[in-house]
């Protein structure tokens, strides 16, 4: 079922998420089809559960949405259930982000260029998979909306105050999304 998408000003964006009880399988199955639900109807290429107002460790990302741009994208298509970093590249790397949760807003981020991650997918078996390129940058971004953090947070400080309207502005509920959203 689409959900409406928590915005910047939301109390969930900014916690802790807590580990998904892996003996719940008929709610995580539910919440999961929830976020492909919602990130279909977004137009996004990632979702956390904080995003749709649940504090769980469980996230989704599709490269369908980017494969114009990156064409090795392509079928890429992820759930991550209790991701854990395992290890990150030295090398970093500069994007422009944006997010469903801070629409009208784009920074390059600085972030890892590949990194090791075991998670459980969606048929709840446990997996070790090396990320790199874009879609490692999915998987970054959607996992710093676990620990509460946004991308936003990780800009240079001068971009934060060049931004700092806008983010108050969304706080407040002064945007339009083409999506059902909410901030609470």
């Amino acid at each position: 079922m689409i959900q409406p998408i928590y915005l910047y000003g939301s109390e969930v964006l900014r916690e802790r998420a807590a580990e998904a009880d892996l003996s719940k399988k008929e709610e995580l199955t539910a919440l999961i089809a929830d976020l492909k639900d919602t990130l279909k109807r977004s137009e996004g290429c990632g979702l956390a559960a904080p995003q749709i107002g649940v504090s769980l460790r469980v996230i989704i990302v599709d490269g369908d949405e980017m494969e114009e741009v990156y064409p090795y994208l392509k079928g890429f298509k992820r759930t991550l259930i209790n991701p854990v970093v395992l290890e990150e590249s030295q090398e970093q790397c500069e994007y422009e982000e944006g997010c469903l949760s801070v629409p009208g807003v784009y920074c390059n981020v600085r972030r890892p260029v590949s990194m090791k991650v075991r998670y459980y997918d969606e048929e709840f078996k446990e997996r070790t998979e090396v990320f790199d390129k874009f879609g490692c940058r999915m998987v970054q971004h959607e996992m710093s909306h676990l620990d509460g953090v946004l991308f936003t947070d990780l800009v240079a400080p001068i971009r934060r105050k060049m931004i700092a309207k806008k983010l108050l502005n969304i706080s407040h509920g002064k945007v339009a999304t083409r999506y059902n959203s909410k901030i609470k």
